[in-house]
């Protein structure tokens, strides 16, 4: 990824598609991926996904499936015909669902498959939402445990919090792709998410994808918004290779 630009994903969290052609049409030169989540899917469908990429736009189709292994081999080959770039799964699915995601995504023949990655600990999580839910592991153990699962079953990365990002590449590698959502600018406010970081400090420590989408949605100047946001991305890119020698 050569501009800075390529590492930002807007999430599109919104219930028309009239709100999602403007923001698209409005800062597609400024956005790599836009992120199409059950919110604006189950209002717009395949239609809306079709009308971004025409617009020139990458879509991030966020869906986060989850089910038993044949219906998500069915759900991601369908969804890699779509001309998405980038899809996800639960890592919480297992092993071989996520095994036959990656073989689903890869299915056809005809185009590019979209980048699969699956989600792990949620950022609304944190160690007392674990236990409650009978997961005796740590935040950290538990994303670095479903990583290394996601790795060894084809798909290419994972969600995760910006502060789970370095012990996921010493785990998996720098090639593994860590997507962050939890990105708050210093100039915003926290919102409902727990383990949250800078867009500044998220790519400093190595992340490669970071998601973003209040801040600039309801930003009262949308553009102005996302270039200070990448401004703080090129800062934490360029100190995290000073820092590496690259």
């Amino acid at each position: 990824m050569d501009k800075i630009n390529e590492r930002l994903i807007l999430a599109l969290d919104v219930d028309t598609e009239e709100e999602a052609i403007e923001i698209v049409t409005e800062l597609s030169d400024l956005i790599g991926y836009f992120k199409i989540g059950m919110q604006l899917y189950y209002s717009c469908g395949n239609s809306l996904v079709e009308k971004i990429i025409d617009l020139g736009g990458n879509v991030f189709l966020d869906l986060k499936m989850h089910d038993i292994p044949n219906t998500v081999f069915n759900g991601a080959r369908v969804v890699s015909k779509l001309g998405v770039k980038m899809t996800n799964f639960h890592a919480s699915g297992g092993f071989e669902m996520m095994q036959m995601a990656a073989k689903g995504l890869s299915t056809p023949s005809d185009s590019s498959p979209p980048i699969g990655i699956a989600v792990t600990v949620l950022t609304s999580l944190n160690e007392n939402d674990l236990t409650e839910l009978g997961i005796k592991a740590s935040v950290n153990d538990t994303v670095k445990k479903w990583a290394l699962l996601t790795k060894r079953a084809g798909l290419k990365g994972i969600v995760c919090s910006p502060k789970e990002i370095s012990l996921v590449k010493e785990a998996c590698g720098e090639d593994f792709i860590t997507v962050t959502p939890g990105i708050r600018p210093r100039w915003s406010t926290d919102d409902d998410q727990k383990r949250i970081t800078t867009p500044y400090d998220a790519i400093k420590a190595g992340g490669d994808y970071l998601v973003i989408g209040r801040p600039i949605r309801a930003a009262e100047n949308r553009r102005d918004a996302t270039k200070k946001v990448l401004t703080e991305m090129q800062q934490g890119l360029d100190d995290y290779r000073k820092e590496r020698g690259i």
